[in-house]
């Protein structure tokens, strides 16, 4: 629920602590103050002048003038802002964001900075809506410009967000300490007073005073540094590009760079803390390749003279994208070849891409308002798969994109799930939708889009897209618009693609033969909420074919089954091959029900093909019969990622009621035959995660059962692995799955494999360089007894590669001692030897061990207030820690204590859909293990007698 009581507050009198910025008064390019002393102007019975949580539309920021001096030394900093407005009706008020900041001054000027007033203005503030209102006494006229000038300071603040301090220890043990933001999506507000919406773009002019042993970055690159008081530098930026507040950004810091240039001349740079500056390489060579293709892809030159990544010691989420200065986390960025994986490797190289796609899908086209942030996010998402796969195609990164789709699957198939677009207000809303609907389900709706259009007429929608709306905001609409190609470029006539112009007005499209209406097909898939499942029947020489929503949590018998289908119905664009030919069938299915004509001489039929659609299918009669023994006969008369598809199908549907668990368990009986690392996992994934279901439940004859199944089933792929870093990156993965599962199952030749390598690395004192795709699982065997288990925590203290230290982490969490897991939990909170930024991820590491099971839900309950105070509700870090903590558990005695803690923090739960997630996911647990346990002890039984 969301608060819109209006809050009156009197103005705010505490005047600042510390020293005011010093700058003469008519300066063009500096702040003006007014001269002499000036009395307050009297608030008399002046209440708050605005209730609604978004801003008034009638005063338009044009230009920031932003001076910031912060002291690392008093962790506190001052500023003023002149801000010149654009007034659209008189008012004699201007309503703005201010979120923690103490305004000692406020002042409107006209065009020729004279002041309005001879006193300084009132400011009341609204904390409940993070504004601030500043009264003029004489009315601001229509049509007019003004400047807006205002005084602040505030603490740097503790945790991730608005202006915040950050530190790090150097080998020698001193600890120094940084400045840095991260404003999306509404902390600008907490470093400086501003219109603190997307739409709302401006300039920025930005000055930064520090000390000499310091440097000052910001979006854009220094013009000058002049000499200023107390022995300070004062460091003045070229003025921005027209840009919103959230990305705006600057780091005062003592780090160090590297420094190449992009064949358009675009400088990129990789700063990192001093003792971290080799590990930087890696990432500068991504830049430089990833930014030259998106300009080629995009076809606009990225339109900044330079892109600088930093590598900052605390923060809560991956990256951010900010306008020419992205931010990352350490593991984001950095690159130790010692010891950093090979899915270390491929994340950098990802995240790099996801935030230099963010220069054009985000900075320099804009969604209006968050609830469209699937337009950058989606995207940059998808780009990431683009991108990487153009300059890196050793790293397979398309081999990961089914796992992007399941991922949605996952969540889109509950009924808490939410619309692609959908209502987002508060500050808490506005977070909640960083979430899997919007980056994983938004860029596989764009998967299925581009191949559904073609990639040719996919590439010149985005950007004509990206060209029309350049530097402005763009809706769901104008996406669908530019994409149904209205010829009005000759650069993108296209004979196939373009029809006259009362066609082209209707977005019509030749898909399989049929004319499309684009924006109702796309509507379908980012207005409703949801994924549709695709139920074949063959009947003679046709497929009758009927779409419904897929539900996971809530059976087909439940009496809630039908109200739940109503009104749901997409534009599918199916694909599908059978056995009489190579060709991609394409069909566009609009109805509830449809038919296909395949001929009587068809064998078998695969819909979906490569997963490029956006939906699930059930093959019912005997159709997963014929695939099964398709997949045991003659697997490879499909792709591996049709075997990964049916693989995830056929589990997906055994938990919604629609499969037998013994027919899916029986088509994943061909693994013995893969040899592709995709469908491996998957299958691999599945019964790891029903081993990890079990194992916390007093099952233990299943619990053996399964274990001794799944050793004696993948004995060969687990033999054949070595404990090494040699081979593809494809090989190099599995191995690292592979054998961390047969520890994880006590197969006593990796346990001693393990230990051997452990003690090893011991007998060096650190010295040796475990392979590191098996490092890890290394660790967790060698943290098992009291030695070992001290001296990765003392690695962890003293090590500089983050990547190590994740690693050493999830080892020590993996502790069969409740005493150790609860000493690192309460470490995290205490957030010196383990930071902050980790602790939501060591939560779900405790969580996950069966040891750590409740320990870590009663450490949510019973900490919560603390870790919404370092988290804000509705980060991501909260939403992992609700959903990561509950989702292993199964009894239906668990729902009841997860709904019972829920109601006990009603008011915030109610902000959340986190909650729901939450509740739908254990049920979904619950009805599993209901339905399912019994067959699988019996499967189990007939397998291994």
């Amino acid at each position: 629920m969301v608060l819109v009581r209006l809050l009156v507050l009197s103005l705010f009198q505490a005047s600042l602590v510390g020293s005011q910025p010093t700058q003469s008064p008519r300066q063009a390019s500096s702040s003006p103050q007014p001269t002499g002393e000036q009395t307050p102007l009297s608030t008399g019975n002046l209440s708050f002048p605005w209730s609604r949580l978004r801003l008034p539309r009638y005063i338009i920021p044009l230009h920031y003038h932003l001076h910031l001096h912060p002291d690392l030394t008093t962790l506190s900093f001052t500023g003023s802002v002149q801000i010149q407005i654009h007034v659209q009706n008189n008012t004699n008020w201007v309503v703005l964001h201010s979120k923690g900041l103490q305004i000692s001054k406020a002042t409107v000027l006209d065009q020729n900075l004279d002041h309005l007033s001879d006193q300084v203005l009132p400011v009341l503030h609204n904390p409940a809506h993070e504004q601030a209102a500043i009264f003029s006494p004489r009315v601001l006229s229509g049509g007019q410009k003004y400047f807006l000038y205002i005084e602040f300071g505030a603490e740097l603040a503790e945790g991730f967000y608005g202006f915040y301090r950050s530190s790090y220890r150097t080998s020698t043990g001193e600890t120094r300490t940084i400045a840095s933001t991260h404003f999306e999506p509404t902390s600008a507000r907490m470093a400086f007073p501003c219109f603190d919406e997307p739409s709302f773009k401006a300039n920025f002019s930005i000055r930064i005073r520090r000390k000499p042993e310091h440097i000052s970055l910001s979006n854009m690159p220094i013009e000058k540094t002049v000499e200023v008081n107390g022995g300070l530098l004062e460091d003045h930026f070229a003025v921005s590009v027209k840009m919103s507040t959230y990305l705006v950004a600057f780091v005062i810091c003592d780090f160090k760079s590297v420094t190449a240039t992009t064949s358009s001349g675009v400088k990129v740079s990789i700063y990192a803390a001093p003792e971290k500056w080799q590990q930087t390489h890696y990432a500068l060579e991504v830049a430089v390749k990833i930014l030259d293709f998106y300009e080629k892809y995009f076809n606009i030159l990225y339109p900044l003279p330079k892109q600088d990544l930093i590598a900052i010691p605390d923060f809560e989420s991956g990256a951010m994208e900010n306008w020419g200065l992205t931010t990352y986390r350490e593991t984001s960025l950095l690159f130790d070849p010692l010891t950093s994986s090979v899915s270390d490797k491929l994340w950098v190289t990802m995240v790099i891409g996801h935030e230099l796609a963010h220069q054009w899908f985000g900075n320099l086209v804009t969604m209006e308002w968050w609830n469209d942030i699937w337009l950058k996010e989606g995207f940059a998402r998808y780009m990431e798969y683009i991108s990487v796969e153009a300059t890196y195609p050793e790293l397979r990164v398309e081999e990961y994109l089914l796992h992007t789709c399941f991922a949605a699957v996952g969540r889109d198939s509950f009924n808490s799930s939410r619309p692609i677009s959908s209502p987002a207000e508060s500050p808490t809303q506005i977070k909640e939708m960083f979430d899997t609907v919007s980056y994983d389900k938004g860029a596989c709706v764009l998967h299925m889009l581009r191949h559904f259009l073609s990639d040719d007429v996919f590439q010149s929608g985005i950007v004509r897209y990206l060209r029309k709306y350049s530097y402005s905001n763009a809706r769901n609409q104008d996406l669908w618009d530019s994409l149904a190609n209205t010829c009005s470029e000759e650069d993108f006539v296209s004979g196939k693609h373009c029809y006259s112009s009362g066609q082209a007005s209707k977005n019509a499209y030749l898909f399989a033969g049929e004319h499309l209406d684009l924006t109702a097909m796309m509507n379908t898939w980012t207005l409703q909420k949801g994924i549709p499942l695709i139920t074949v029947t063959r009947k003679g020489s046709h497929l009758l074919l009927r779409q419904e929503r897929f539900l996971r949590s809530i059976l087909h018998s439940d009496p809630r089954w039908s109200s739940l289908q109503q009104g749901y119905l997409w534009h599918i664009p199916l694909t599908y091959k059978t056995d009489t030919s190579s060709t991609i069938h394409r069909h566009l299915m609009a109805t509830h029900t449809d038919r296909v004509h395949v001929g009587e001489e068809v064998g078998w039929v695969k819909v979906n093909t490569d997963m490029t659609g956006y939906y699930v299918v059930h093959y019912e009669g005997n159709g997963w019969d014929e695939l099964t023994k398709l997949l045991r006969e003659n697997h490879t008369a499909l792709s591996y990622k049709d075997r990964t598809h049916l693989i995830h199908n056929a589990f997906q549907l055994v938990t919604a009621g629609r499969l037998s668990l013994d027919k899916a368990l029986d088509l994943m009986g061909y693994l013995q035959l893969e040899t592709h690392t995709v469908p491996l996992l998957e299958g691999l994934g599945y019964l790891e995660a029903f081993y990890r279901i079990v194992e916390k439940r007093d099952a233990h004859d299943l619990t053996h059962g399964l274990r001794r199944y799944m050793l004696h089933f993948f004995r060969e792929v687990i033999d054949q692995q070595t404990w090494s870093d040699r081979g593809s990156v494809s090989e190099r993965r599995l191995r690292s799955e592979v054998l961390s599962l047969a520890c994880h199952l006590d197969d006593p030749p990796c346990l001693e494999r393990a230990r051997q390598s452990f003690r090893d690395w011991l007998q060096s004192n650190g010295t040796l360089n475990l392979p590191t795709d098996v490092a890890e699982t290394v660790y967790s065997v060698g943290a098992q007894d009291e030695h070992g288990w001290a001296s990765l925590f003392h690695t962890y203290t003293i090590s500089l590669s983050e990547a190590q230290k994740h690693k050493i982490l999830s080892a020590l969490a993996s502790s069969r001692d409740t005493n150790k897991l609860q000493r690192l939990l309460e470490l995290g909170l205490e957030g010196k030897v383990i930071r902050s930024q980790d602790l939501s991820s060591l939560i779900l590491m405790v969580a996950r061990n069966p040891q750590g099971h409740h320990l870590a839900w009663n450490y949510v309950k019973k900490h919560w207030d603390t870790l919404v105070q370092k988290f804000q509700l509705g980060s991501f870090c909260i939403i992992n820690i609700i959903i990561g903590t509950t989702g292993q558990f199964s009894s239906p005695e668990e729902l009841t204590e997860v709904q019972l803690f829920f109601q006990s923090i009603k008011e915030q739960a109610s902000q959340l859909r986190a909650t729901q997630v939450a509740l739908d996911n254990v049920q979904k647990n619950v009805l599993w293990v209901q339905r399912n346990l019994g067959t699988l002890r019996d499967w189990l039984n007939e397998q291994m007698n």
